[in-house]
């Protein structure tokens, strides 16, 4: 996969996004930036960070994701497979539902995913130098370069929604003291349901895990 690398970007994910739309770039591509200045969060929130942090899109075809992989599960997925990359450098992240990385109980990144035509972007974020008010960073030595590598490398050869969900069934249980939102809505978690596509049961309504 191609990195394309930039010193600052408004937002990986809108840059991405412009340029598969124009054609300049194809899928399988990873573009990342030192520092972005207008960056896209969950729920239209900004994810503004300085620059050593973070910030990365890859774009990938669906055809070439998992066949077992839904739509529905891409952001757990996408989130995840970085979650166990972390998880081999040493770090003790873990991914709370459906897409916010933690390190204990404070929040250090997010990923945020679209589909454009057949084409899945995923866009990610994570504290690695510097953090803003209650959110915390990583607990580990990494460049934002060499973590882009790493990850992109992670797409030669994916693993099943299966395995991802067997291993994030188990994790998932670290989210039980927190809530999500639906439809703006907070939702509690503590008896949340995890279903096998990777969406939620909850107080009578199914979540979905696309963010």
């Amino acid at each position: 996969m191609d990195i394309h690398w930039f010193e600052s970007l408004e937002s990986t994910q809108s840059f991405l996004l412009a340029e598969l739309k124009a054609s300049r770039l194809k899928a399988p591509v990873c573009v990342g930036a030192v520092s972005q200045t207008e960056g896209k969060g969950s729920r239209g929130n900004s994810w503004i960070g300085k620059e050593g942090n973070l910030f990365l899109s890859v774009a990938i075809e669906r055809s070439s994701l998992p066949e077992d992989l839904k739509l529905e599960s891409s952001s757990i997925y996408m989130a995840f497979l970085m979650k166990e990359l972390l998880s081999t450098f040493g770090s003790n992240v873990w991914l709370k539902w459906p897409n916010d990385f933690y390190l204990g109980e404070k929040k250090i990144g997010g990923v945020i995913t679209n589909l454009t035509g057949n084409t899945l972007v995923c866009g990610i974020g994570i504290n690695l130098v510097s953090a803003p008010e209650n959110f915390g960073k990583i607990d580990i030595p990494i460049s934002a370069y060499d973590l882009t590598k790493s990850y992109s490398k992670l797409f030669k050869n994916l693993p099943s929604w299966k395995l991802i969900f067997s291993n994030y069934q188990i994790e998932f249980e670290n989210s039980r003291v927190f809530f999500t939102h639906n439809n703006n809505e907070k939702v509690a978690l503590e008896n949340a349901v995890l279903l096998e596509d990777g969406s939620l049961q909850c107080d009578g309504q199914r979540i979905f895990s696309l963010r």
